[in-house]
């Protein structure tokens, strides 16, 4: 008797087990929002005007949409690659009344890695704070507010042609791939203290706190030239690293081995996410930023040949989607 009352309490906590994975595993497939509204403050890299910022949860297909409470209309923003208007330094996009918000890509890369699909963020500035210089604090707050998962499948973008853009020695490529987004990355800096990195990484797959952690850089003979352009006027060691010749400023030192080119990773996938969808591809780019992949991302868009957009609504999914938006849905 007591060994068919063990063996019914193991069938028991594997069958509520199971229903626990199949309920999580299906809600992959769905549309996600933030749960709860996410209050951010800080300080524009480039304006340096203290900025409030909130992300609040959004109904399932509309997207990711700022909205610039400082102004009374025409204040809806949609970061779409159509409506970049500036990628020098940062990625800024724009309306067709001409209101702006920039320096988006860090933002949109935590929504892009946390699979949020929806969300309104209502900003009272031009620009999203830099916070840290890296993706690290939005990440976090994503997590503590947690998710809302809706009934709506998500759609994915597959890359079908391969599309290549080149300037001199700089080049982005988007090819083909079976199930994944890869990315591999390479910068050149004659700076002995960058130098040569290159890192590749599988969105979907890897571990990609270090591309998260990675803040943004810049060398020390250029930070006068920026200030006499208007800009960076919210930089500091506390939100940037900074470089000069051999040696690091900052205090502490890098968070990993290749952090400067694992911001750039950083930044390529925020700016691939103003295609509104996750991407099925695999990208090659040496020396590139902001404006490279952007204008990769247009070319892929002249010809419907090269891609195809699709829901999952079947009850599968590859592994590597798996492996990681379980991990946060049940966090």
């Amino acid at each position: 008797l007591i060994k068919f009352f063990v063996f019914s309490c193991n069938i028991c906590c594997i069958f509520l087990a199971f229903c626990s994975l199949y309920k999580s595993f299906v809600s992959i497939l769905n549309q996600k929002t933030v749960k709860t509204t996410i209050h951010i403050n800080g300080v524009g890299l480039h304006t340096g005007i203290e900025v409030e910022m909130k992300i609040l949860s959004s109904d399932p297909n509309t997207g990711i949409v700022f909205k610039r409470t400082d102004l009374k209309k025409n204040n809806i923003i949609i970061p779409s690659i159509f409506n970049v208007i500036n990628s020098a330094l940062c990625t800024t996009v724009s309306n067709e009344f001409g209101t702006k918000v920039s320096t988006i890509e860090h933002l949109m890369c935590a929504m892009y890695g946390m699979g949020i699909d929806n969300a309104l963020i209502e900003i009272n500035s031009e620009e999203v704070p830099i916070m840290d210089g890296s993706a690290k604090n939005f990440i976090d707050l994503i997590l503590k507010s947690g998710f809302k998962v809706s009934q709506t499948p998500i759609k994915l973008i597959k890359i079908e042609n391969k599309v290549t853009i080149e300037q001199g020695s700089k080049y982005i490529t988007i090819d083909r791939s079976r199930v994944s987004l890869d990315i591999d990355f390479e910068i050149k800096y004659s700076n002995p203290f960058i130098g040569t990195q290159r890192n590749k990484i599988n969105v979907y797959e890897d571990d990609l706190a270090d591309i998260y952690n990675s803040r943004t850089f810049c060398l020390y003979e250029d930070v006068e030239q920026l200030k006499k352009m208007g800009l960076a006027k919210g930089g500091s060691l506390a939100n940037a690293i900074v470089v000069k010749d051999k040696q690091l400023l900052n205090e502490g030192g890098l968070r990993n081995e290749l952090e400067f080119v694992n911001h750039k990773i950083l930044d390529c996938i925020g700016d691939l996410y103003l295609c509104g969808y996750k991407i099925i591809g695999s990208i090659k780019c040496s020396q590139g930023g902001h404006s490279l992949t952007n204008q990769l991302l247009r070319e892929v868009f002249k010809d419907k040949s090269n891609f195809s957009i699709f829901e999952l609504k079947e009850k599968s999914l590859p592994h590597s989607f798996i492996n990681k938006y379980q991990l946060k849905l049940t966090a």
